[in-house]
């Protein structure tokens, strides 16, 4: 098969867009280590992600013949922004606030196997071989990255375990969700709804407790919302919209599953976290599963 001209585009698009992801996490968590509170940080990562992805939409005046008003599809929007990606956003930060940024991801990635379950519900149909296999080595390599073998598990700080499990739950909801609602409206657009019905909720959630301190301390968060805006609302969202159409969701949602290695490299970079000989193996078989179910999907469509 003849490879188009912007399907290297596409690649280093996708895999770009998935080490933004990656390096928020250890970036989030320097942030804590700065004194500020997570509802700080949530709120202006949130309000400062969706500012900038509306400067985006009045960047590209081609887009705006397509905009509409549609209530079924606006109230779709509210509801995959806010139980989707606010949610996600709120879950996943507390969950950094409390555990290792690398065993943070880990959890997060636990949305690969709750998305097949959530996939099988709807088509009303047992995983397939492939999927299981794919769930069986993704929960191996959890709890090999974990540590669960080495470390005392009263030890574990389970409110951080359990957010860190919502969080891919809701991350799972926004994938299954996401190319199902509106699917008429520009992406980038559609990515600003979403953040900006998501914020609404969050501003509600935590504002009350978020913009109190001097002028100097609002100037920094806004830097750290800044950044954190940058790497996980705007920049994934842009590449990932350009790129996945250049290289095919198959391989993108591969190429996607760099953000793991990604942020645990990250995270010895930046914050020090060990990288050790088990939690590789743990994912390396997370990133197995994931492959092993994107090729279990191809024999089905190759069939089909």
């Amino acid at each position: 098969m003849k490879i188009s001209s912007g399907y290297w585009t596409g690649v280093v698009m996708v895999v770009t867009a998935a080490a933004c992801y990656g390096i928020m996490s250890p970036v989030l968590k320097l942030a804590y280590e700065h004194a500020y509170t997570f509802q700080q940080i949530t709120v202006h990562q949130a309000g400062i992600g969706a500012a900038l992805l509306w400067i985006l939409v009045l960047l590209r005046p081609n887009s705006w013949n397509k905009l509409e008003f549609g209530l079924r599809h606006w109230a779709a929007l509210a509801f995959t922004g806010i139980f989707g990606l606010s949610m996600t956003t709120v879950l996943y930060n507390q969950t950094l606030e409390r555990l290792d940024a690398s065993f943070s991801i880990v959890l997060l990635f636990q949305f690969m196997w709750i998305t097949i379950l959530l996939e099988s519900l709807r088509n009303r149909k047992w995983p397939t071989k492939w999927q299981w296999a794919a769930i069986v080595m993704a929960m191996a390599g959890t709890v090999l990255a974990a540590g669960l073998l080495q470390n005392n598990l009263r030890d574990m700080d389970w409110a951080g375990v359990g957010y860190g499990l919502a969080s891919a739950f809701s991350y799972s909801l926004f994938l299954f969700l996401a190319g199902r609602v509106a699917p008429g409206y520009d992406p980038v657009f559609k990515s600003a709804l979403m953040m900006s019905f998501g914020f609404i909720v969050i501003l509600i959630m935590y504002g009350s407790a978020t913009f109190q301190g001097s002028a100097g301390l609002q100037w920094k968060l806004m830097g750290w919302g800044f950044a954190l805006g940058l790497l996980g609302q705007v920049m994934p969202t842009v590449f990932f919209n350009a790129g996945i159409p250049r290289v095919g969701s198959g391989l993108a949602s591969m190429l996607g599953a760099t953000e793991l290695p990604f942020a645990v490299i990250s995270a010895w970079l930046i914050l020090g976290e060990p990288i050790t000989l088990t939690g590789t193996g743990g994912i390396l078989l997370i990133l197995g599963g994931i492959v092993v179910a994107e090729y279990g999907a191809r024999l089905r469509r190759q069939a089909a």
